[in-house]
């Protein structure tokens, strides 16, 4: 038993020592700079490069740890003493909000935004309307926030497989890692400050978009809490996660281009994708073709 409860614990901080390594490395200090891309088109399309930019995106982010110096450990060590207090009281804070089980409703609806369908939705939002209008701004909001959501599902998902952490509702050992769970870290917390901090970078100089966005991740990582969905670890380590993949996405793949458009930027491609039909009488084949100009 003392054996299990060491590894456990060493587990833990060598978790948190990676991803708070992640995290202020996401912030400019010590990822890796992207690999060399061939020379820019003359209009870099963020939609041929999404599917790439993640791997990249990928490749950079569990490469973080392995770029932590000496004098990071001013930061480290505290950050992994307070992640250490959260877990330890996890169990306690979890069956105290357990008792007010009245708002799990609300709390359930309010998290709906962190969910990959909710921040898939609010990308795709942004995007479709940037293409109608030609606002490139707006365009690549909804590019990056989704490639941003998608890194933080794939990260979350790596890390709830690795720690198999048991739910607060689960009726085994709640809270234990390594016991077939899939609570740490919170996932709506992961994606819904990823999609937020694209959105509050790209317009930086709107106040009320930045409070309305990081509102909004604000509510979804409370609400899974108070919905008996996470532990406050579970949360608020999911969201410095998400955060850090945001503004990563964001330093390394936005397009200076945006900044300089007050309200539209004319694109030389279709807005909507085009559909003509094909024929060939000799072979008599028919068919349609759809193409979307990027």
């Amino acid at each position: 038993m003392g054996r299990n409860i060491t590894i456990s614990r060493l587990f833990k901080f060598l978790a948190t020592v990676m991803l708070m390594g992640l995290i202020t490395s996401a912030s400019g200090q010590t990822l890796p700079a992207p690999s060399p891309t061939p020379p820019a088109r003359t209009k870099p399309s963020l939609e041929r490069d999404f599917f790439r930019n993640i791997i990249r995106d990928q490749k950079a982010i569990w490469a973080a740890p392995v770029q932590l110096e000496r004098s990071d450990t001013k930061w480290l060590v505290p950050s992994a003493i307070g992640a250490m207090a959260l877990f330890t009281t996890d169990r306690i804070t979890g069956d105290e909000i357990a008792e007010f089980d009245r708002g799990v409703p609300a709390s359930r609806f309010i998290s709906q935004p962190g969910s990959i369908y909710g921040a898939g939705a609010i990308s795709a939002t942004f995007y479709l309307i940037g293409r109608k209008t030609n606002n490139l701004k707006v365009r690549e909001t909804g590019i990056l926030s989704a490639e941003a959501a998608i890194d933080g599902l794939i990260v979350s998902s790596a890390l709830k497989l690795g720690t198999q952490r048991a739910r607060p509702d689960a009726l085994r050992e709640r809270s234990e890692f390594f016991d077939g769970g899939s609570s740490f870290p919170s996932g709506h917390s992961v994606q819904a400050w990823a999609v937020a901090t694209v959105i509050a970078s790209e317009y930086h100089d709107q106040r009320k978009v930045q409070l309305a966005a990081y509102g909004i991740a604000s509510a979804v990582s409370i609400a899974r809490f108070t919905g008996g969905k996470h532990y406050i670890s579970d949360v608020v380590i999911g969201s410095l996660l998400g955060y850090g993949i945001g503004k990563y996405v964001y330093r390394t793949h936005h397009q200076k281009e945006a900044d300089s458009v007050d309200t539209e930027e004319r694109i030389t491609t279709s807005a909507w994708p085009e559909i003509a039909p094909r024929y060939n009488r000799g072979l008599h084949q028919y068919g349609v073709a759809l193409t979307w100009s990027f």
